[in-house]
């Protein structure tokens, strides 16, 4: 099993003409068994393809052309335009949107998450890369060309969520190359305000009966480590945590950015210390570096089998 995708799960990808969304197709396209790339949308560009992929000037045209209702979208339009296309897509049923876009007002991405809210849908990112279940379907640049996510990412029992889209490819390959294969690898973004952190997907790996570890890859700034402990301690969750906290050295060196807009700093709270204390209250393994994480996701599930 997987959450959020499988092998069924139709999407479109907006902005689909422009350079990066052609690569990002191509990618999906070549994936595991192929991801079903129904559409595109681009203004103005309608009769085109994309790798095949057929081309629309809005999502109620891909919608029409399928027949039926598509389950996601994958949106690579430029800030600007970026909350047009998401209500686009949501208002059309699409119940699964990926932001790849960064830079986007954060009053832009409120509106979306509550609109995406509103209409029960569900929003990763954005400025983030999507999502990846293992040999099967990736929805997003997660992993990059399809050849090179196949050796970073393989099959098995450990949920992988990172801020940093990057870090989900380094972490996951770190784990298969210590034979711990993810069910599924979510990257969920590095704004300050995004649609699905990690407390909020948690009960969907809480519900799939292939994961049985979770690892994360987490950072200073914003209140998502605050909200996955008290989750964690709340519902008794059954599943081993181990989780990184990067940028530990922005503690020492005050108004020092950290790439991500969603790492500013603003109090005590927000700090790696405090919330690496945090985390390890509620029960989560914080490991000190990278290529420690696979050892202790081993010991944890042994103690789980133990117990």
């Amino acid at each position: 099993m997987s959450i959020l995708l499988d092998a069924d799960t139709t999407f479109i990808v907006q902005g689909i003409t422009g350079r990066e969304a052609v690569n990002l197709t191509r990618e999906c396209l070549d994936y595991g068994a192929g991801a079903k790339v129904v559409g595109g949308v681009t203004p103005g560009r309608r009769g085109r393809d994309v790798h095949g992929v057929p081309v629309f000037d809005t999502v109620e045209q891909a919608v029409e052309h399928h027949g039926g209702p598509i389950d996601g979208s994958v949106v690579t339009v430029p800030p600007a335009f970026t909350k047009d296309a998401v209500f686009e897509a949501i208002e059309n049923g699409v119940k699964l949107v990926v932001i790849v876009t960064e830079r986007i007002p954060r009053a832009d991405v409120a509106q979306m998450v509550e609109l995406a809210t509103m209409r029960g849908a569900r929003i990763i990112g954005p400025n983030c890369l999507g999502i990846i279940v293992p040999d099967v379907i990736k929805m997003g640049g997660i992993g990059g060309p399809a050849k090179d996510a196949a050796k970073s990412y393989t099959p098995g029992p450990v949920g992988v969520m990172s801020r940093s889209g990057g870090m989900t490819t380094e972490i996951s390959s770190t784990l298969s190359a210590a034979g711990l294969g993810q069910s599924t690898a979510v990257s969920i973004g590095g704004d300050a305000i995004i649609g699905s952190a990690y407390a909020e997907l948690m009960p969907l790996f809480e519900a799939d009966e292939q994961t049985e570890a979770i690892v994360i890859y987490t950072e200073p700034g914003g209140r998502m480590e605050a909200q996955l402990a008290r989750w964690v301690r709340d519902n008794d969750s059954r599943l081993p945590i181990v989780a990184f906290m990067a940028g530990r050295f922005m503690d020492e060196m005050p108004g020092m950015s950290f790439g991500h807009a969603g790492t500013i700093v603003e109090g005590k709270e927000d700090t790696a210390t405090e919330k690496i204390a945090r985390l390890k209250d509620a029960g989560i393994t914080v490991a000190e570096e990278i290529s420690e994480i696979p050892d202790l996701v081993k010991a944890r599930l042994a103690e789980k089998t133990t117990a």
